[in-house]
């Protein structure tokens, strides 16, 4: 029987007693149907996840009984950052929750010249509230405990000014070399220092944005002779990445 996990952002500890909150108390209750006595696994980004015991619930509210702490991890040992350029609605959301399912580590979203989607200061503060809650979800569903962050959004120029990135891809599907002949990171390397991956929005990146990229340390790669959505191409590479470098054996 499939464990469910629920992703607790405060402290944990054996013994302890704890509410869920509405959105974890509804989905135990009503969507899954736990009732009192079952399992429940809680986790909350510091690494490890608790089994804990359900005493009490109704329909929104649910109270558990820490129990015993499981250190576990699924982390890949590959340190990859993905520095995404926004896309639209369901497009970024899948890509988030798809990058974060393949193991990435931090999730940098980037304004760029051909993102469409206009965010003022409250808009960015809800878009990336709702980004991380796609993170905490995924987290849960593909048993991760250490918990992806989302950052603030940055202009695609800025970042690349504080970007301090050792190995650096870039997508261009013009680029000549694919991932293969990327220059292969040592294992102690990837352990230490982070593979960074740019994707454009839809559209890509322009030429000009690519050529900045290059001046500042990304190697322009392509995936194959076919042009890939934005949302495909995270998926695909990150998946490469892993295959290449990562957990993938």
């Amino acid at each position: 029987m499939r464990k469910t996990r629920i992703y607790y952002p405060e402290s944990l500890s054996e013994g302890q007693e704890i509410e869920l909150d509405t959105q974890s108390s509804v989905r135990v209750a009503r969507v899954l149907r736990l009732k009192s006595g079952d399992s429940v696994y809680l986790f909350n980004g510091q690494g490890g996840e608790y089994e804990s015991h359900i005493t009490q619930l109704d329909k929104r509210h649910v109270f558990c009984k820490v129990m015993e702490f499981m250190d576990q991890s699924v982390e890949s040992p590959l340190i990859i950052r993905l520095a995404q350029g926004i896309s639209k609605g369901e497009r970024m959301d899948y890509t988030i929750q798809k990058a974060v399912e393949l193991g990435v580590h931090e999730i940098i979203p980037l304004a760029t010249s051909r993102t469409s989607v206009n965010l003022n200061a409250e808009r960015q503060k809800r878009r990336l509230t709702h980004w991380q809650s796609i993170v905490n979800s995924a987290c849960e569903q593909c048993g991760r405990n250490l918990v992806p962050e989302v950052k603030p959004i940055e202009p695609l120029a800025r970042w690349l000014e504080m970007n301090k990135s050792t190995y650096n891809i870039v997508l261009d599907p013009r680029a000549s070399q694919g991932l293969k002949m990327f220059p292969y990171p040592e294992q102690a390397a990837i352990t230490q220092q982070p593979v960074t991956l740019l994707i454009g929005p839809e559209g890509g990146l322009s030429r000009e944005e690519i050529s900045l990229a290059e001046q500042h340390g990304f190697t322009p790669t392509q995936c194959g002779p076919r042009i890939l959505r934005t949302e495909t191409a995270a998926v695909a590479v990150l998946s490469a990445l892993q295959s290449l470098w990562g957990d993938f054996a």
